[in-house]
C-alpha cells in the first residue's frame, strides 16, 4: 500500500475538563474506503470536525502527504484537498442541479469585459459528471429539490470530486435513505475510491461500511479500539466493538444474565 493521505496521529480533543478525543490514530490512503464506526456518542463527529479544520486538536499531529499540517478553519482544509459531505447538505432545493453544484466555485465568461455565469459550460460540466456517477438527470436545470435523498448526496460527492477533493469525508450519507438510495450513494463511494480519492466513510451501520469499506476503525467514548481490514473481522464483531460488547458482557454477568 502506498504512503496515506492523511495521517491523524494521537489525536486529543479537550473541552474544557471533557475529553472528546483521547489519543485517536487514523490513516486514509488514496483510492480506499476507511470506515470510521461508532455509536451516538463515541467521538465520530469531534474526529471529522478536527480532520476538516473546524476544530483545531489539543494534542497530537496531522501529516498530510506526509507533512504535517495545521488548519486554521475548513477552508486550509478544502484547500489542502479534505472536502466534507455533511448529511444534511447545503444544497438549495429550487435553484437548478447545476447552480448546486458550481455554487461558490461559479464559472464566469465575459461579455464587453462584464463577467457573467457561464451557464453553457456550468450546465456541460454538471451533466457529465452526474452520469460519470450514474445518475441521469432530466437537464442540468432540474431543481435539486426534485431529486431523490440518494441523488442529491450523488450531487454532493460529484461536486466534491470535481472541485479536487483528494480526501472525502461522508458523514452518515446513507442514514436517512431507502434501501434503493443507500445503494445508489454506496456505488457512488464506490466510484469514487476507483478514481484514487480516500474516503472516509462515518457511520454507525455496519452492513453499509461491509459493503464498501477497505478498512474499518472502531471508536467507543472517544478511544479506538484499533483498526481492521476487510475479512479480519466479522460483522458481528464489529457491531460488538461498537455498541462496548465487553462493558454488555459484564453487565450481564453482574445481573445473572439476564441483559
Amino acid at each position: 500500500m502506498s504512503e496515506p493521505i492523511i495521517r491523524m496521529n494521537n489525536i486529543e480533543k479537550h473541552f474544557g475538563s471533557v475529553i472528546a478525543l483521547a489519543g485517536v490514530t487514523v490513516e486514509v490512503f488514496p483510492g480506499e474506503c476507511h470506515c470510521l464506526l461508532g455509536d451516538n456518542g463515541a467521538g465520530k463527529s469531534t474526529f471529522i470536525k478536527t480532520m476538516s479544520g473546524v476544530h483545531k486538536p489539543t494534542k497530537g499531529e496531522i501529516l498530510f502527504e506526509g507533512k504535517p499540517m495545521e488548519f486554521a478553519d475548513p477552508r486550509d482544509a478544502i484547500e489542502a484537498g479534505i472536502a466534507t459531505v455533511h448529511q444534511h447538505l447545503a444544497m438549495i432545493p429550487m435553484m437548478s442541479v447545476s447552480r448546486n453544484f458550481f455554487m461558490g466555485n461559479e464559472p464566469l465568461k465575459t461579455r464587453l469585459g462584464i463577467p457573467f455565469f457561464d451557464r453553457e459550460y456550468a450546465d456541460r460540466v454538471t451533466m457529465e459528471e452526474m452520469r460519470k456517477m450514474g445518475i441521469n438527470l432530466r437537464g442540468p436545470d432540474q431543481a435539486v429539490g426534485t431529486l431523490s435523498g440518494g441523488e442529491r448526496q450523488t450531487v454532493a460527492i460529484a461536486r466534491a470530486v470535481h472541485f479536487g477533493a483528494k480526501v472525502l469525508i461522508l458523514d452518515e450519507p446513507t442514514s436517512a435513505l431507502g434501501v434503493r438510495q443507500t445503494s445508489n450513494v454506496l456505488a457512488t463511494i464506490d466510484k469514487v475510491r476507483k478514481q484514487g480519492v480516500g474516503v472516509v466513510f462515518i457511520s454507525h451501520n455496519v452492513r453499509h461500511a461491509l459493503a464498501v469499506g477497505d478498512r474499518f476503525t472502531v471508536l467507543n467514548r472517544g478511544k479506538t479500539f484499533g483498526t481492521a481490514k476487510r475479512g479480519e473481522i466479522t460483522p458481528e464483531e464489529l457491531q460488538d466493538l461498537m455498541a462496548g460488547g465487553q462493558e454488555l458482557a459484564t453487565l450481564e454477568g453482574s445481573l445473572g444474565g439476564t441483559v
